[in-house]
């Protein structure tokens, strides 16, 4: 399937805002308003480090959507990027949407001359690490492409 990617900050807030409900009910997390202006509010804040993928499909509806972040390391001063949420609406799973957002992740990360991209859940964030599981057992080929 061909989409568009888009970064967050040059769409609209309720253009992106069913998609993010979308992820977060998937999580089981509970959406508010307040959530989604903070996390908008962080994307949108050229101080923040987090960005903001979008892949939209030809009626411009978001199917699919990644943030990430760069990490300096300071030991060897190389730059990475941490994909923080990756997620495709239920309709374009297995459309390959989740390998073109993370290929512009990998692209990103090439501009910033980073050495790695991966993904990063705490120990203790079950949901983090249950999302990227269900990522990985759904399309294997995403767990290769985190794998640089």
């Amino acid at each position: 399937m061909s989409v568009t990617i888009r970064d967050i900050r040059d769409g609209d807030f309720f253009g992106w805002l069913p998609l993010f409900d979308a992820y977060c009910r998937a999580r089981d997390v509970a959406l508010d308003d307040t959530k989604a202006l903070i996390v908008w509010s962080w994307i949108q804040d050229p101080r923040s480090a987090l960005r903001g993928i979008v892949a939209v499909d030809g009626d411009g509806a978001p199917v699919g959507l990644v943030h990430y972040h760069p990490e300096p390391r300071t030991i060897d001063a190389s730059v990475g990027l941490v994909v923080d949420d990756l997620y495709v609406d239920d309709a374009h799973r297995g459309n390959g949407v989740a390998r073109q957002l993370l290929g512009t992740v990998r692209e990103r990360a090439g501009e910033l001359h980073a050495t790695r991209v991966s993904w990063s859940a705490d120990p203790g964030d079950a949901d983090g690490i249950r999302v990227s599981e269900e990522v990985a057992r759904r399309n294997p080929a995403i767990a290769f492409e985190m794998e640089l």
